[in-house]
């Protein structure tokens, strides 16, 4: 007999159509059946025979269905991944946290069915990982710093050599973040961060360079505002902080000053973490040297930028390590906002915290994103194009592989441009804010794969 070449569709039909004779046939009559049965369709005998002698085509094709029916409906998993993209991208646990808190704005802005927000709020922070695994990308960046070792009062401000175990609000960790692009020439901005250890509130003030007496003024306009007493400050072996202008204020306002030992970051590693989800996802790597750039950052900072971080977004805090075998397993804390730390401990402000409070029960967070959203995208176009990475990026991709490039491409030799996406933007004269897509406050950086 001639073989005759079938597809899988056909294939499965003249299996339904043979079955039925092939459980009737009997002796030779099945054995000639099962030969043609070979031939035709190309499976092996044994394998055809577990077919033939097995279940009906149709109960069979029903038996491959097989797992749990999905739990959560598509437009739980849709307002799941507005509400991530809203918080800036947050860690599960963190996202899990942020739900209940955010839910009456939720309901305003989406307004969900009961059943869908018993299935959002029911949700476990396993289940959002695995629902947000298609939305994660990742992209790595590095960029070397500027910053030069201070040896004037070097060996005057003692080293922070034990761990931070504080169980009050003050004792923080500051760093600067240049903003320089691809050249460090000339005077340019930087951010100064500031984050308490206990609580995780984080200040943020930009400067035009790096000048001493106006990083102590920046540090003097964040102690105002801080809604606790700031007890203690640690730094790096920069010259921006270790100098006689902010160890003679550090005295004279009653606050420690260490620093940690040269090259090693880790000393600092809640600031430098910092320094990464507060400036870098935000600003990028742009270059920007002008005086209305940093009037714009620190109009950012001072107002909806502290209150979207402080007052809504919640953080873990890692309690304990436990080894297990080669492992190291890390136990955190209940995920908590920057205040609800702050109100916990009893050394806050009673008048600041009243404010604050009232502010965040009055202010909506998807309606304070979209504002930071708008004012950052003003703040971009304040960048300088000639040594800004993306600028520069865009340029080759129009020029082709013989564009111009900068005649300092880097800051270090490893220095890379930042892939950064820009969303669409937004006229800040806009005034129909309900209107504007909820766009998301990280749209700088691409997303952890």
């Amino acid at each position: 007999m001639r073989r005759v070449d079938l597809g899988h569709a056909a294939r499965w039909e003249y299996f339904r159509v043979i079955y039925g004779r092939y459980r009737k046939a009997e002796g030779k009559a099945k054995v000639g059946m099962l030969d043609e049965f070979c031939l035709n369709t190309g499976y092996h005998r044994k394998y055809a025979i577990r077919l033939l002698n097995g279940p009906p085509p149709g109960k069979r094709a029903e038996a491959r269905r097989r797992g749990r029916k999905p739990q959560y409906r598509p437009e739980v998993v849709t307002l799941l991944v507005a509400v991530w993209e809203a918080a800036g991208y947050p860690w599960s646990v963190r996202l899990k946290a942020i739900l209940p808190a955010w839910m009456p704005w939720i309901r305003k802005r989406y307004k969900p069915s009961a059943e869908t927000e018993r299935q959002l709020l029911s949700i476990s922070a396993r289940q959002m990982d695995r629902r947000l695994a298609g939305k994660k990308s990742q992209c790595q960046q590095r960029l070397y710093g500027q910053t030069k070792p201070g040896t004037l009062l070097k060996h005057h401000i003692p080293v922070k050599t034990d761990s931070w175990n504080v169980t009050t609000p003050g004792y923080a960790e500051i760093d600067l973040v240049s903003h320089s692009g691809n050249s460090g020439e000339g005077e340019f901005a930087y951010t100064l961060n500031l984050t308490d250890i206990q609580s995780g509130w984080t200040e943020s003030r930009a400067l035009l360079g790096k000048g001493q007496e106006g990083v102590r003024q920046a540090l003097e306009e964040i102690q105002r505002g801080l809604p606790f007493d700031l007890l203690g400050l640690d730094s790096d072996n920069g010259s921006e902080f270790i100098n006689w202008h902010l160890q003679r204020w550090c005295k004279q306002n009653q606050i420690q000053l260490t620093r940690g030992r040269p090259y090693k970051k880790d000393d600092n590693a809640h600031i430098e973490q910092k320094n990464w989800t507060h400036v870098r996802k935000l600003l990028g790597w742009e270059r920007y040297d002008s005086r209305a750039a940093v009037e714009a950052m620190n109009n950012l900072n001072r107002q909806e930028l502290r209150l979207w971080l402080n007052l809504y977004l919640p953080s873990v805090k890692l309690v304990k390590k436990v080894r297990v075998g080669s492992k190291v397993r890390r136990v955190y804390d209940a995920p908590q906002t920057p205040l609800e730390r702050v109100v916990a401990s009893a050394s806050a402000h009673p008048d600041q915290i009243a404010a604050l409070k009232k502010l965040r029960a009055s202010l909506d967070p998807f309606q304070l994103g979209k504002v930071i959203e708008r004012k950052i995208e003003g703040i971009y176009e304040m960048a300088n194009q000639r040594h800004s990475p993306q600028a520069i990026q865009k340029n080759r991709k129009r020029s082709g592989p013989k564009a111009e490039t900068s005649p300092r491409p880097g800051c270090g030799k490893d220095a890379r441009p930042a892939s950064l996406e820009i969303a669409p933007r937004f006229p800040l004269s806009h005034s129909h804010d309900d209107e504007l897509p909820v766009t998301s406050l990280m749209s700088r950086r691409a997303l952890p794969k």
